[in-house]
């Protein structure tokens, strides 16, 4: 499980152009933001992504508790989330549901985290455009993330780490 900052800040990327051409990009630099919060299993492929305005410890409760709705976490499936040290992630008024177990992952670790893989993916159709207003974004990225819900190949190639040690674990 991870989070991801995203907003009106233009994501810059390559792109094809003609030789001798440069590609333009319109931009316009502003700073109002959308977060992804999406959950993946290496192993299945499956995923899930939730759209919020902000990330705290009230809003990551939620999160936490429409993901174990979900896969139907409780006291007959348990389900470990591995995540990083964000301090919505291990504050000491965090509840966490019944059936999910969150493991924490060391400091300045990102490369043991494979949810940190998916936002190539969920960027990709923001790359060089400009967008209005975060409606107009969260219409694009929403669409990407239902698109990356069921892609369960590319979600399991971008995640599943052949050095990772619990790779034959179905959860």
């Amino acid at each position: 499980m991870d989070e991801h900052r995203l907003g009106l800040k233009p994501i810059l990327g390559k792109v094809w152009a003609p030789r001798g051409q440069r590609p333009i990009a319109r931009v316009q630099h502003r700073y109002e933001w959308l977060y992804v919060s999406a959950f993946a299993c290496p192993e299945s492929g499956a995923s899930q992504f939730w759209l919020t305005p902000r990330v705290n410890t009230r809003v990551f409760e939620e999160v936490l508790a429409a993901f174990a709705r979900n896969v139907g976490a409780g006291s007959e499936r348990h389900i470990l989330v591995v995540l990083d040290g964000a301090g919505w992630h291990t504050s000491g008024t965090l509840r966490v549901p019944e059936g999910l177990e969150l493991v924490v992952l060391p400091l300045y670790s990102p490369e043991l985290q494979p949810a940190e893989r998916l936002w190539r993916l969920t960027d990709e159709p923001l790359k060089n455009q400009h967008f209005a207003s975060l409606a107009a974004l969260e219409t694009i990225l929403g669409d990407q993330c239902r698109k990356l819900e069921h892609a369960t190949d590319q979600i399991r190639a971008a995640t599943r780490f052949h050095w990772w040690p619990y790779a034959s674990l179905r959860i």
